[in-house]
């Protein structure tokens, strides 16, 4: 069908739309709906997989509730551009992911029917009980769904949610479980479809609650508790779903989330009932479902670059350089040849942080404990204090989730885990909720921690080498995503003194002091201040903590203007070393010191480089900083412009 006319999918800008056509025209419209999907992501990029697997639940569920009145939440929100098409979107969808276009998960700054914003995984059932608890202070009489997939359920967070929402017997919400990889339920089937609908249906529901009322009323206690144990453990034998009962929830399924016969039957039954309370509908679907390339790919094309849309090749430019997720996955497999000690960890992240090259070689030490950050800290934790030397690779992002454990289970107990920091700084297509932004503030204040930034790729295999080295306390090293600048890449790491920046380029007037992968941009920047004249120094920090107070106090002394840089919030790199000059007394004799980092806010989706533009961290922001800073303000316009 690619390539063809959808005749359907033109009538529908709206939900509204979309109720008035017939049942009957539902599965064309779904097939549509894949359709144009398919298109618009082989132009953009982006999230594919997921997305596919819930066309047909996408368009049940705007059939059958009313959004936006009834709240609608995707968790993750990445499977949610079939949604955002019915949602008067349409237009925009091949803008996904670029500058100034749609982004690539829900946004409630962007659409009415994005009723909470979703790019981080597990918070849907939260957001949602919030949601339906205010519906019932407020007296409204909407309808909370909350769409959660099965990886998202591996986290603690979900069943934190579940514990409560159980414990609230009168509050409606609904939970759709979007089970598209594990088997936790019995095959989906004939009898399975027909067992749900009975199960959601009016009159089974209101004969359950007449049992269980009956059996409150009338049985002695022990009988009362017998009775209503044995209905739910006969309705989970049958239908596989105890877990949830036991959570409280009203579980019904599993159902095929690819049939509209099946999903939109259980569906109104389930919108109907009252007094049913959180219910859970178990659905089971496949990721790149109705795209015969994404069918067949291991990874179901979750991610993808441009792609063709006849063959499903992608074009993924070419580099002259490793990526960093790379340099860190095959660092980390020779030092493990040499200590067997080393194990890796990662949360649900193992291609995207090259944990999945270690555990091609090391399976037996390569642990992949799902969606839950906070676990795997702890988990490393308790490695650690056995004597094993644990890898706790997480996204920069990620490990917010997990500080509470980075604290009190790992720094308080001065425990030698190495945290590998991957996708620091700023992101690209992703935007501010996958940003690498804070974690040189909120590590950086914690005792004893060790923070390394690796300039460059060859940088990052010594620095790995010196977090094998190091077993005294915490360490973390931060690295971006994407390709390296293609330095020559040395054939070991070799450990680097704690602590210890370099000096790359040596000068009398302007002095920058660079951490992470902006030492190229301040290179630059040097080359053109010393066209205005000015002799400048480049220095690579290397270490965010501790400091190299020799070299900062140096640069201090020896230069007219300092000008720290890095790729993280205020209250990090710089901060420190501002507070250690002003400490030491080194303000008082007319430094100039301008420390450069992100803006305070967040920065939207879009290339990396015109993102730095924005944040003013290119090597032309650096030169206007300098230039400032001396009071060369017609010199500043000339860079300016």
């Amino acid at each position: 069908m690619i390539g063809q006319a959808k005749p359907l999918l033109d009538r529908v800008t709206i939900p509204a739309d979309l109720r008035a056509l017939p049942e009957t025209d539902l599965k064309q419209l779904a097939d549509e709906l894949r359709q144009e999907m398919i298109e618009a992501v082989s132009v953009t990029g982006g999230h594919l997989g997921s997305g596919l697997g819930v066309v047909e639940l996408t368009v049940a569920l705007h059939y059958v509730f009313n959004t936006p009145d009834d709240r609608l939440i995707w968790d993750v929100g990445h499977q949610a551009y079939p949604h955002k098409i019915l949602t008067g979107r349409r237009d925009q969808i091949r803008t996904l992911r670029q500058g100034g276009g749609l982004s690539g998960f829900t946004k409630r700054t962007e659409s009415a029917y994005d009723p909470f914003g979703a790019a981080h995984s597990s918070t849907s059932i939260s957001a949602g009980l919030g949601m339906a608890v205010a519906s019932e202070l407020t007296g409204k009489k909407n309808t909370v769904v909350a769409v959660i997939g099965d990886g998202s359920m591996s986290a603690g967070m979900a069943y934190e949610a579940m514990n409560n929402a159980g414990a609230r017997e009168k509050t409606k919400l609904i939970v759709i479980l979007n089970d598209n990889d594990m088997s936790i339920a019995p095959p989906v089937g004939a009898l399975s479809a027909y067992l749900s609908r009975l199960l959601s249906s009016k009159s089974f529901v209101s004969l359950r609650h007449g049992a269980i009322d009956l059996a409150k009323k009338s049985l002695p206690r022990t009988l009362k508790d017998a009775a209503l144990r044995a209905e739910e453990y006969a309705r989970g034998l049958v239908t596989g779903g105890t877990l949830f009962e036991e959570l409280g929830f009203y579980y019904v399924g599993p159902i095929d989330g690819h049939n509209l016969d099946h999903l939109l039957p259980v569906l109104k039954n389930v919108r109907d009932a009252e007094d049913i309370g959180p219910v859970l509908i178990h659905v089971v679907t496949k990721k790149g479902h109705g795209y015969a390339p994404a069918e067949a790919a291991g990874d179901k094309y979750h991610g993808v670059s441009k792609f063709d849309v006849v063959t499903g090749a992608q074009s993924k430019p070419k580099s002259n350089a490793p990526s960093y997720q790379n340099v860190f996955g095959e660092s980390l497999i020779k030092e493990a040849r040499k200590d067997d000690k080393i194990v890796a960890i990662t949360a649900a992240m193992p291609s995207g942080t090259g944990v999945n090259l270690f555990a091609k070689v090391f399976p037996e030490r390569t642990f992949d404990v799902g969606i839950a950050e906070q676990h795997a800290v702890t988990f490393a934790a308790g490695l650690a204090t056995e004597g094993m030397k644990p890898f706790c690779a997480i996204y920069s992002t990620f490990l917010q989730r997990g500080y509470d454990q980075v604290v009190h289970d790992v720094a308080i107990q001065k425990l030698p885990v190495r945290f590998a920091l991957d996708r620091a700084g700023l992101v690209g297509a992703d935007g501010a909720t996958h940003a690498g932004s804070f974690d040189l503030a909120y590590l950086g204040c914690l005792p004893d921690f060790v923070i390394m930034a690796a300039a460059d790729e060859a940088e990052l295999v010594h620095m790995v080498a010196t977090q094998v080295a190091y077993n005294e306390a915490p360490s973390a090293l931060r690295y971006p995503r994407g390709d390296g600048v293609g330095v020559e890449m040395p054939e070991v790491g070799v450990p680097l003194p704690i602590g210890k920046g370099r000096i790359l380029r040596e000068g009398t007037t302007v002095a920058i002091l660079s951490l992470g992968t902006r030492l190229a941009e301040a290179m630059k920047a040097a080359n053109e201040l010393q066209a205005f004249g000015l002799s400048t120094t480049v220095a690579d920090a290397r270490f965010a903590k501790p400091l190299d107070v020799e070299l900062i106090n140096r640069l201090a002394r020896e230069h007219e203007v300092l000008i720290t840089v890095e790729e993280g919030s205020i209250g990090g790199f710089g901060s420190h070393v501002v507070h250690h000059l002003a400490a030491a007394g080194l303000l008082d004799n007319g430094l100039k010191i301008r420390p450069m980092v992100l803006p305070d806010r967040f920065i939207d989706h879009d290339a990396p480089a015109k993102q730095y533009d924005a944040a003013g961290l290119n090597a032309r922001h650096i030169t206007a900083t300098a230039l400032a800073a001396l009071g060369r303000t017609d010199a500043v316009l000339t860079v300016s412009a």
